[in-house]
């Protein structure tokens, strides 16, 4: 069997997740057609392989999805995938303090992590670039954040959302009791996008 080149491969994967956005978004190739101001001939050869777009085309067809080019051609993603719990990444941070990620694929813009704390642990926070924020819910237990010197004591079902860039830091507020919580962080655009 021949190896498929460069050029083979990004066209299956274009043609693959042409085909997906448009039927998530739930488009006839017509209706694409008119939103990229195209052929909808165009549309039909992508999403069949045979297309060899101008980046022009590629930009047109990305804007009328509301998508960036790279998902257009990007290796698409299996459509389920199992992760089992020892295969997530979990690591220690500060004295008591083990965080977890609840979402093991790489989030461009953001980071979802679960934080458990044994009781009395205390964690210092990282700070972000201007423009992120964070998301902090207690889940368990009572957690106390300090965000820029002011400190904001969180009882179960809380939540506290603060500027990323600031310093901040967490304590389980009971010597006696485990803590949990979830935390959220929507990272700044980088400038120029």
């Amino acid at each position: 069997m021949p190896t498929r080149t460069f050029n083979d491969r990004a066209a299956v994967h274009l043609a693959r997740n042409l085909a997906n956005l448009r039927h998530a978004r739930a488009l006839t190739q017509d209706a694409l057609a008119r939103l990229a101001a195209v052929p909808r001939s165009t549309i039909a050869n992508l999403e069949s392989g045979t297309g060899n777009p101008s980046l022009t085309v590629l930009v047109k067809v990305a804007h009328a999805l509301g998508v960036p080019i790279d998902e257009l051609l990007a290796m698409p993603r299996g459509q389920v995938r199992h992760w089992p719990a020892a295969e997530v990444a979990t690591r220690g941070k500060g004295r008591g303090v083990r965080i977890r990620v609840l979402v093991p694929e790489p989030m461009p813009d953001g980071m979802i992590e679960v934080m458990d704390f044994e009781p009395g642990a205390v964690m210092g926070g990282t700070p972000h670039l201007p423009g992120t924020r964070e998301y902090f819910t207690c889940l368990s237990g009572r957690v106390n954040l300090t965000v820029a010197g002011d400190r904001h004591a969180l009882n179960e079902g809380d939540v506290l959302a603060f500027p990323g860039n600031q310093p901040h830091s967490y304590a389980n507020a009971d010597a006696m009791t485990p803590a949990r919580g979830v935390s959220v962080v929507v990272l700044a655009k980088a400038s120029g996008r």
